[in-house]
C-alpha cells in the first residue's frame, strides 16, 4: 500500500521496501528497518549514538514502535523527521512508511501537514488529526502516538 497524502509525500505500509520506492523515505518502525539499518539484535544502549534516528543517505530509520503508552515516545525522532521531510521535499518525493501504513507514518505525515506545509489545520493534535482523516481515512493512530501528539503538540516545532 502506498497512498499520496499530498503532492510528493506518500505514506505506506512495509511494501514501500519491498517495491524499491525511487525517493526519500522515513523508516518509522523499529523493526525490520531500524535494526537492519543500524545492525543489532533486541535493543540498543539508550546513548548509542543512533538510539532514536539513524540516517543512510536518502533514507531516514527511526526506532519507534507502536507503543501503548505515550511516555515511550520521544520528540526527537519526530522532529528528526519533520526536518529530513522539509530538506527532501524541495528535490523529490518522501515516502513515510510504518508496519502497517496506519499510525506511524501517517501520524508523521499529518505532523509535517500540519507544522510545517500549514496545509492541514494545525492548532492542535485533535484539528491535525480530523483534517488528515479527510486526507486518508484509514488513518488510525495508536493510542499511545495519540496522546503523545496530543500532549506533547506545542513542542513540536
Amino acid at each position: 500500500m502506498l497512498i499520496e497524502v499530498s503532492f510528493g509525500l506518500w505514506v505506506g505500509d512495509d511494501e514501500v521496501d519491498r517495491v524499491g520506492f525511487a525517493g526519500a523515505c522515513v523508516h518509522a518502525n523499529k523493526h525490520p528497518c531500524h535494526l537492519s539499518a543500524v545492525g543489532y539484535k533486541g535493543s540498543l544502549p539508550k546513548d548509542h549514538p543512533e538510539y532514536l534516528v539513524a540516517r543512510r543517505g536518502l533514507d531516514l530509520y527511526l526506532n519507534v514502535i507502536d507503543a501503548p503508552l505515550p511516555t515511550l515516545f520521544r520528540l526527537e525522532p519526530f522532529q528528526a523527521a519533520l526536518n529530513f521531510i522539509d530538506e527532501q521535499q524541495r528535490i523529490r518525493e518522501v515516502a513515510g512508511h510504518c508496519n502497517q501504513g496506519l499510525s506511524r507514518a501517517p501520524a508523521i505525515a499529518a505532523l509535517w501537514l500540519a507544522k510545517r506545509a500549514k496545509v492541514i489545520a494545525g492548532g492542535s493534535w485533535p484539528e491535525a488529526k480530523a483534517a488528515f482523516l479527510k486526507w486518508m481515512p484509514a488513518f488510525s493512530p495508536g493510542a499511545g502516538i495519540d496522546a503523545f501528539l496530543a500532549t506533547r503538540w506545542e513542542e513540536i516545532a
